[in-house]
């Protein structure tokens, strides 16, 4: 598979050229370096417009987004049209189990809200 990762300062109209071509495309939802950061909620946009990209290709391209995934953000990355979530301290975090964090995050993409 061929995939192509953005930074969070690359616009999305950056992939329209190679993007019939991928496999996959990973957002970047932190400025990459280090584990920890702030989710960059401004992001979002940028994921749906290449969800949008995407679907008028008509094909099949995973879209993941990376950095500061956990339970207060997952929502926001999936309904913007992600399918895949790298999570790691949201789940690897000294203060509770994998269990518990895989829990939460499960949890925060199967409640609804009205």
């Amino acid at each position: 598979m061929a995939g192509v990762a953005i930074n969070p300062h690359t616009s999305a109209l950056t992939l329209e050229a190679i993007l019939p071509f991928v496999d996959q495309v990973i957002v970047m939802t932190v400025n990459p370096g280090f584990g920890g950061q702030e989710f960059i909620p401004e992001m979002m946009s940028k994921v749906a417009e290449i969800h949008a990209m995407i679907g008028n290709l008509r094909r099949h391209i995973d879209l993941e987004v990376d950095g500061g995934i956990n339970a207060q953000t997952a929502m926001s990355a999936a309904q913007a049209g992600a399918n895949i979530l790298v999570v790691g301290s949201a789940v690897f975090n000294p203060n509770f189990s994998v269990a518990e964090g895989m829990a939460r995050l499960k949890k925060a993409l199967t409640t609804t809200t009205p």
